[in-house]
């Protein structure tokens, strides 16, 4: 018998709690869900009114994988949706994960968190930019730390604040709070900024995706600000061969790293780590550390 858990007054059946999602560590769908409600104050706040796309993965990272923006059959009518329409289907609407039990109902279906970088009812008119660090091998996340390094500054020359997270795989995300401007205008100042990297870090940074100029080298992609794209949310849990996480971390951090391994972060880490130094993905959500893209206008 599934067992029926009440959160918050909704009565959400929870699946196979025992199932191993992770073989490589043991850890269980139960675990996800507990790790998912230990966290969820941080990650309702990032995730807060924007239209989520899922990453499922019901049978662990080496099952079927399959992504989708279209709320899930059997959605409950209490989970809360906003209309995204698309050019092939303009009723189109998205979850938006609200609150506890949305979060739990969305954590029982298996899934990576994705956002775009734009809040529900403005699609295309960005709050934040997102600059995604992609180490082609034997690069690792310690060039991708070298690369943040240089954006940030650059980044701060603009009168834009950057922090920086795990992607949770192999590299680093970067995200920038804005005035809210078009999309289309966030995804070009992106891209200036990924050529100026490639020209000033010519042995670093490449700014075009193709696999030839990449191994050895950060690809800064950019692409991330286009209005139809996504990307994994703070702390949303990776379909990965271990339970990684999409974790914020300190300049402090990024600063220090030598190894890759040590900007790692598994679901037991986030805990402690966020009873140490909070949230440190926090300003993200505050208007005054938004910042007015250049040449842009709101």
């Amino acid at each position: 018998m599934t067992p029926i858990t009440m959160v918050e007054g909704r009565r959400i059946a929870l699946s196979n709690l025992d199932k191993v999602l992770y073989p490589e560590t043991g850890f269980t769908k139960g675990e996800v869900l507990h790790y998912y409600a230990t966290v969820a104050g941080p990650l309702l706040v990032h995730i807060h009114d924007r239209p989520v796309s899922f990453l499922r993965y019901p049978d662990g990272p080496d099952g079927q994988l399959f992504f989708t923006k279209n709320p899930p059959p059997g959605t409950p009518a209490w989970v809360k949706t906003t209309p995204v329409p698309r050019s092939e289907d303009l009723s189109a609407e998205q979850v938006v994960v609200a609150d506890m039990p949305s979060l739990m109902w969305a954590a029982n279906l298996v899934v990576e968190f994705h956002t775009p970088q734009w809040p529900a009812g403005r699609p295309a008119v960005a709050d934040r930019m997102i600059i995604d660090l992609d180490p082609g091998p034997p690069a690792t996340v310690v060039e991708c730390c070298a690369a943040a390094l240089w954006l940030r500054d650059r980044l701060a020359a603009d009168g834009l604040h950057a922090y920086a997270k795990t992607s949770g795989s192999k590299g680093m995300h970067l995200a920038v709070p804005l005035e809210p401007a078009p999309s289309e205008q966030v995804s070009a100042y992106a891209k200036r900024l990924a050529q100026e990297a490639e020209r000033e870090l010519p042995d670093l940074v490449v700014h075009r995706m193709a696999k030839a100029l990449r191994p050895g080298k950060v690809f800064v992609d950019h692409s991330q600000n286009a209005a139809a794209k996504t990307t994994a949310a703070p702390y949303t849990l990776r379909a990965r061969a271990r339970p990684t996480v999409s974790a914020p971390v300190s300049w402090e951090e990024v600063e220090a790293c030598r190894n890759p391994f040590d900007l790692v972060f598994l679901a037991d880490d986030i805990a402690p780590r966020l009873a140490r130094d909070g949230d440190l993905f926090a300003p993200l959500a505050r208007l005054d550390r938004a910042g007015r893209l250049p040449g842009g206008r709101s």
